[in-house]
């Protein structure tokens, strides 16, 4: 049947259902450049207000999976998962979990994102272990594999983590970039064919989404969480897949360490079997649902028993090491991070102004204060400082003294030490003894397919 774009967009306009061919038409002509800019923006307008029913987000994510490289793991003798972050401050999870399911047998073949506004990027983390390079020329942590070396590599390990490459979804990166200028970002339908092209086109049979909840989230209500949570659950199935979404709060930091650098020191507590209670509960629960879809284990608390064995008995932290190796970084910053990674040239406290119990954290606010510093991006083209960032001394809910240190910020600079000082005074508020804060429970809900 031949299709002409603008029929398509106008059904979508008045409210129509669009079929699988008549997407799969849309999309193969947005890539090919048969359907200009200004008709695909048309037609996000046209979602953006309509929407779309569960049928046509489905396709809607296989048409843009497909627009490009699609990746299988069908010659593995082992199963494959992977796992998927809408992003927060502190959110250095795929590091340690990345390696803690690989080392319980099950690969993960994982295609990551950079950081942009106050929200960080695991490819961003990763980069800021140095070392001789892939090509021995220096460089450190190359996140720029070819798919080849990318497969090679989880054959070998289990496990690799690597940018997005030119022809892996190209459809979503034309379109992201067009819903970035048209005011089109939040569509659900969007949202979830965006999010969920990229997951199922890197090919890993299972898929866990951590879906952040509050003010330093994409989505900071429950209601809204859930919705995209569903709407991703159910498209990934109907693609054939195996997914799970959990709701975690981002109204405060994740874990205690906020900047490239300093959350790979974290990552590695984490991988020692230390670490913050919230980052390695987090840590544990995705990662056991991982091996649960993969079929490695009997149920989550399983799961969740085996990523914790791995974290503990150093088996995970081998496995780290054996990444950043293949991956061109100094393997030796497992061991002494201290001397590995770059350091700030200035470290400052923050003190408690007094006796008290520490109150309720503004993760969107941390988050920008860490941007300020140089640890993040407003555009992608950015540059990054990697050593830069703040380690929390202590968290909401915690007693203290007056002039305990409540934070350590690392700066490259004394004016803006200074300056992110003061922030921090401003924004971290002492409750009377024996208050505690008001915050949302560190996992809000769970959605997924028995």
């Amino acid at each position: 049947m031949h299709y002409r774009a603008a029929e398509l967009i106008a059904a979508k306009r008045d409210g129509a259902a669009l079929s699988k061919p008549a997407i799969d038409f849309l999309i193969r002509g947005y890539v090919d450049g048969s359907v200009p800019d200004y008709q695909m923006a048309a037609f996000a307008m046209a979602t953006f207000f309509k929407g779309m029913t569960a049928d046509e987000t489905a396709w809607l994510l296989d048409a843009m999976q497909r627009s490009g490289d699609v990746l299988h793991w069908d010659d593995l003798d082992f199963p494959t998962a992977d796992k998927h972050s809408t992003g927060g401050v502190g959110d250095k999870i795929s590091l340690p979990l990345a390696p803690a399911v690989a080392a319980c047998g099950v690969g993960v073949p994982m295609i990551s994102g950079r950081g942009l506004g106050h929200t960080g990027g695991t490819l961003d983390k990763l980069e800021s272990i140095p070392g001789p390079g892939r090509d021995g020329k220096g460089g450190g942590f190359d996140v720029r594999l070819s798919l080849e070396d990318f497969k090679a590599m989880v054959a070998e390990l289990r496990v690799s983590l690597i940018g997005q490459t030119p022809n892996l979804c190209p459809a979503d990166r034309k379109m992201y970039a067009l819903r970035d200028v048209t005011a089109t970002v939040e569509s659900i339908p969007l949202i979830v064919a965006s999010i969920m092209s990229k997951k199922l086109a890197e090919g890993a049979g299972s898929l866990v989404l951590d879906v952040k909840v509050g003010s330093g989230a994409f989505m900071r209500t429950v209601d809204q969480a859930q919705l995209l949570a569903r709407a991703m659950v159910d498209a990934g199935q109907r693609c054939g897949r195996n997914v799970t979404a959990f709701l975690t709060a981002m109204d405060r930091p994740l874990g205690t360490h906020i900047g490239n650098a300093l959350e790979v020191v974290e990552t590695i507590e984490l991988l020692r079997g230390g670490g913050p209670a919230d980052s390695r509960a987090v840590t544990c629960r995705l990662g056991g649902e991982m091996l649960r879809l993969a079929g490695t284990v009997p149920d989550i608390n399983a799961g969740e028993a085996a990523i914790a064995k791995s974290l503990d008995d150093g088996s995970a932290l081998e496995k780290f090491r054996k990444i950043v190796q293949a991956h061109g970084g100094d393997p030796r910053v497992v061991d002494t991070p201290e001397l590995i990674l770059p350091q700030a040239p200035i470290v400052r406290p923050v003190l408690a102004t007094g006796d008290g119990v520490v109150g309720a954290m503004d993760a969107l606010q941390i988050g920008l204060i860490s941007v300020r510093l140089g640890a993040g991006r407003n555009r992608k083209e950015d540059d990054i400082d990697p050593s830069v960032g703040l380690v929390f001394a202590a968290k909401p809910g915690d007693t203290v003294v007056k002039g305990q240190p409540l934070c350590w910020v690392h700066a490259g600079e004394e004016a803006r030490a200074q300056r992110a000082i003061a922030e921090l005074q401003a924004e971290l508020s002492l409750l009377p003894a024996g208050q505690m804060p008001d915050q949302l429970p560190l996992f809000i809900d769970a959605i997924y397919k028995p």
